[in-house]
C-alpha cells in the first residue's frame, strides 16, 4: 500500500518548530478534544481508561521487550490487502500542517485500541471508505495488455493468457540445460565430486586424454563445466585449467578483488580452489551459470564464406560483390548496443583497479539476442602472476591500455563480420569496408582505440563517440522490460488460479476421507463436484464437448472472490438443479479444503 501524505504519522518531526508555532492553544484543545471523543474512549481524562492503563503505553515500544514498532497492530493492519480507492484520494501537497492537525478526524477515522504483549497501541484508521461513483471489480480478471505494450506486440496473435511462446521457449531451454547431468559410465573422465560441487556436467567438449597443445587463450589446456553446489545448491560454472599447480597465494588478493565485482555485463567470479579430483594438479575458477549462453565467437563468426572478402584470390580473379548492412555484414544498431556494453563492462574493471586482459570474441558470452558478458575474467591474473613483483597492481596501467586495443579488434570484427579483417595485411582494407557501410562516429571509434597515442587512454574517452546511442540502448532495455512485466502480470493471475485447483483438486473424487467412502460425495463435497463438472464437462445443445478456457477463467476467479452472483449446478442424472452463489461455493470450499489440512497435520 502506498504512503498517505496526509496521514499524521507523515507530519514532519523535526525542523517543523517554526510552522507548528502558528497553531494556537484553542486548536491545539480541539485536536484534543476530538482525539479522545470516541465513545469507545470515554471522556478526554484517563477515568475512561483500564485501570492501570496510561496513554504512554503504547509511545514507546522499550515497555515490552518482545514487542518492536514493526510488529505493532497498525503495521500489520496495514499490510493487507490494500483497497484500490485508496489511490484514487486526492491530497493537497500544499496543505498547512495546522489545518493537518487542527482538522478533526473524519467519520471514516477511528480511534482504535489494541493491546499487544502488555504494550497498548493508539492508532487511526486512515483508510478513506471508497469514493462515490466509483465501480472497482469484486474479483480478480485479467487486464488486457497496457497500450504502449500492445502497440509493440510483433504479433497479432499472441496469447492473451499465456507468455509470450518465444519468451517461454527460451525459458525452457535454460531450464532444460540447468538440469541437464550426464551419465557417469560413459563419462568415467568426470569425477562425481570436485571440492563442494557435484552432478558435473561439460560446456564443452573434453579434450582428449593425450593432447599436448595447449590452448591460445591461456596457453594451458582448459575445460568448462556446470555443476552443482552443495552449499547452496546453485549451479555454477566451473572452468579447469589442467596440470596448473598455485605455488603462490599472493595473487588470492586480486581474486578478492574481482570477487567483489558486479556487473551485469561480467560473468562474477565466486572462488578458485586447487584440487586433484581429476587425476592431476588443477586450478579451478567458480563463475556464475548462464544457461543457454553461446560465445561470441560462435554466433557471430562460425560461418566460413564471411572471410572470403579478405582471403587473397588467384591472378586474374575478382573480388566477390562488396558486403552491405543486412546483406552479408551485421546493423551497426546491434554493434553499437555491444559497444554500450562492453564499454561498461570494462569502465567498471577499470574503475576498481584491474584489467580485464580476456576481451575476445572467444570469452564473450551473448545470451538472448543481444545480451553480453565477459567472461573467464581474473584467469590471466592467477595465471601470470609474477612473484617477484612487489605490487601485484604494478603492470594494471599497461593491461588497460591493451584491454583497450582488444575492445577495437572486437568492434572492427564485427564491422566486417569477419575475424580475417583484424589482420595486420587486411586492416586497410577492413577500414575501407567500415567507411563505406557504417557511420563516421564508429569509424572514429574503431581508429581511437587501434592507433596508438602518446598519452594513457580511457575508456570514458570514447563516451562523447558513443553520444546519445546510450539512450538509444535505454530505451530499448526499458521497453524489453515493458514486455517482460506484461508477460509476468500473466503469470501472477495464473500461478493464483493453478493454486485453486490444486486445492480443488484435493477434494474431488476423493475415495475415502475419515473412513466415509461417500464423504466428497455428500454435503458440502456434492456441490464442489457439482461445480467441477460446470466448470470442465458443459456440453452443447448436439452433445458435444463445449471448450471455453475463458469461462473456466472467469468462474474461477469468481469462485476465489466469492461474489455474490448465482450459478445453476445441474446434478449429473439432470433431476436436481441446485442455485447457490459463489459466496455460498467458497465457504463450502474453504470449510472442505481446512477439514483435509486438519486431518493432514494430525488435529482429527
Amino acid at each position: 500500500q502506498t504512503p498517505n501524505p496526509s496521514a499524521s504519522e507523515f507530519i514532519p518531526k523535526g525542523g517543523s518548530t517554526s510552522r507548528l508555532s502558528n497553531v494556537s492553544q484553542s486548536s491545539m484543545s480541539a485536536f484534543s478534544q476530538a482525539l479522545f471523543s470516541h465513545p469507545s474512549m470515554g471522556s478526554p481524562a484517563t477515568a475512561g481508561l483500564a485501570p492501570g492503563m496510561s496513554l504512554s503505553a503504547g509511545s514507546s515500544p522499550l515497555h515490552s521487550p518482545k514487542i518492536t514498532p514493526h510488529t505493532s497492530p497498525a503495521p500489520r493492519r496495514r499490510s493487507h490487502t490494500p483497497n484500490p480507492a485508496n489511490y484514487m484520494v486526492p491530497t493537497s501537497a500544499s496543505a498547512s500542517v495546522a489545518n493537518a492537525v487542527s482538522q478533526p478526524p473524519s467519520t471514516g477515522q477511528v480511534i482504535q485500541k489494541e493491546t499487544v504483549g502488555g504494550t497498548t497501541y493508539f492508532y487511526t484508521d486512515t483508510t478513506p471508505a471508497p469514493l462515490t461513483g466509483m465501480v472497482f471489480p469484486n474479483y480478480h480478471i485479467y487486464h488486457p495488455a497496457a497500450p504502449h505494450v500492445a502497440y509493440m506486440q510483433p504479433k497479432a496473435n499472441a496469447p492473451s493468457f499465456f507468455m509470450a511462446d518465444e519468451l517461454r521457449q527460451e525459458l525452457i531451454n535454460r531450464h532444460l540445460i540447468t538440469m541437464a547431468q550426464i551419465d557417469q559410465a560413459d563419462i568415467p573422465a568426470v569425477p562425481a565430486e570436485v571440492d563442494s560441487y557435484h552432478s558435473l556436467f561439460p560446456l564443452e567438449p573434453l579434450p582428449p586424454p593425450n593432447r599436448i597443445q595447449k590452448t591460445s587463450n591461456f596457453g594451458y589446456i582448459t575445460s568448462c563445466y556446470k555443476a552443482v553446489n552443495s552449499k547452496d545448491d546453485l549451479p555454477y560454472c566451473l572452468r579447469r585449467i589442467h596440470g596448473f599447480r598455485l605455488v603462490n597465494t599472493k595473487c588470492m588478493v586480486l581474486v578478492d578483488m574481482w570477487k567483489k565485482i558486479q556487473h551485469s555485463n561480467i560473468v562474477t567470479l565466486r572462488e578458485v580452489f586447487t584440487t586433484k579430483a581429476f587425476g592431476e594438479h588443477s586450478l579451478v575458477f567458480a563463475y556464475d551459470f548462464h544457461a543457454g549462453g553461446e560465445t561470441m565467437m560462435s554466433r557471430h563468426f562460425n560461418d566460413p564464406s564471411a572471410d572470403s572478402y579478405f582471403t587473397k584470390r588467384k591472378w586474374g580473379q575478382h573480388d566477390g560483390p562488396l558486403p552491405r548492412q543486412h546483406a552479408g555484414l551485421l546493423p551497426e544498431s546491434l554493434i553499437w548496443a555491444y559497444i554500450v556494453q562492453l564499454s561498461s563492462a570494462l569502465r567498471t574493471i577499470h574503475t576498481a583497479g584491474l584489467a580485464c586482459r580476456v576481451m575476445d570474441p572467444t570469452k564473450i558470452l551473448v545470451t538472448g539476442k543481444t545480451r553480453l558478458r565477459v567472461n573467464c575474467v581474473g584467469i590471466f591474473d592467477v595465471l601470470t602472476f609474477d612473484n617477484s613483483q612487489n605490487n601485484p597492481l604494478a603492470l594494471m596501467a599497461q593491461f588497460q591500455q591493451a584491454d583497450l586495443i582488444s575492445l577495437g579488434k572486437v568492434v572492427l570484427a564485427l564491422a566486417c563480420n569477419s575475424l580475417s579483417g583484424i589482420q595486420r595485411e587486411n586492416l586497410q582494407k577492413a577500414m575501407e569496408l567500415v567507411t563505406i557501410n557504417y557511420s563516421s562516429d564508429l569509424k572514429n571509434l574503431i581508429l581511437y582505440l587501434l592507433t596508438d597515442q602518446n598519452r594513457l587512454r580511457s575508456v570514458n574517452d570514447i563516451m562523447p563517440m558513443i553520444g546519445a546511442r546510450f539512450y538509444t540502448q535505454l530505451d530499448a532495455a526499458q521497453m524489453r522490460n515493458d514486455v517482460i512485466e506484461e508477460d509476468l502480470a500473466k503469470e501472477v493471475q495464473n500461478g493464483r488460479l493453478f493454486r485453486l485447483l490444486a486445492k480443488l483438486g484435493t477434494i474431488n473424487e476423493r475415495p475415502e476421507f475419515q473412513k466415509d467412502p461417500t464423504w466428497s460425495e455428500t454435503g458440502d463435497r456434492y456441490l464442489l463436484k457439482l461445480f467441477r463438472d460446470h466448470l470442465f464437462h458443459q456440453v452443447t445443445e448436439a452433445g458435444t464437448p463445449w471448450i471455453d478456457l475463458s469461462h473456466i477463467i472467469s468462474c474461477l476467479n469468481k469462485l476465489d472472490a466469492g461474489v455474490p452472483e448465482k450459478i445453476s449446478l445441474i446434478s449429473r442424472d439432470e433431476k436436481s438443479v441446485l442455485v447457490v452463489t459463489y459466496s455460498d461455493l467458497k465457504r463450502c470450499f474453504e470449510n472442505t479444503f481446512q477439514e483435509l489440512i486438519a486431518a493432514a497435520n494430525g488435529q482429527l
